[in-house]
């Protein structure tokens, strides 16, 4: 069942990279916090030894997943995402399945093994839309701002 978003914005644009790069940076150091809260949990539950091995980064793979699907299928937005006004969506401007998510996710992976290539391809592509965009059938783009209410004093 596709679901719209609550408004319709008209000035929607492409994301550019420099956004979907910082905002990146941000998801990043909250995805460390995580990863890092995980391992201190997980060296808990083992009775104070280090804890590594397939089954170990298994599970922080799937918590990095979860953290990205739950933004984006919730409101197409991370905690990074929000801070520079970016928003995925599908391209027709719907939220993003958990399917879409999760086949987002695994190719955005894929963008970044040749010296993100896959990412930099925005900067050759008309749409601005990097390998796993075009794959995922999803786009980043641009929210404007804002417009602040007058107050009445």
């Amino acid at each position: 069942m596709k679901r719209p978003f609550r408004t319709d914005i008209s000035d929607i644009r492409p994301a550019s990279l420099v956004k979907r790069l910082l905002a990146m940076l941000y998801d990043f150091m909250l995805i460390v916090a995580i990863w890092m809260m995980t391992g201190f949990a997980a060296v808990g539950l083992n009775d104070g030894e280090a804890v590594e091995g397939p089954l170990f980064n298994a599970s922080l793979f799937c918590i990095t997943f979860l953290f990205f699907g739950f933004f984006w299928t919730r409101n197409g937005q991370t905690l990074g995402m929000q801070a520079w006004r970016i928003r995925v969506q599908t391209l027709d401007g719907y939220r993003l399945s958990w399917s879409r998510a999760l086949l987002r996710f695994l190719l955005s992976i894929l963008s970044w093994i040749p010296l993100g290539l896959g990412y930099l391809w925005i900067l050759f592509n008309n749409e601005r839309l990097a390998w796993h965009d075009t794959l995922s059938e999803s786009c980043v783009v641009q929210l404007p701002k804002t417009k602040k209410k007058p107050t009445t004093d």
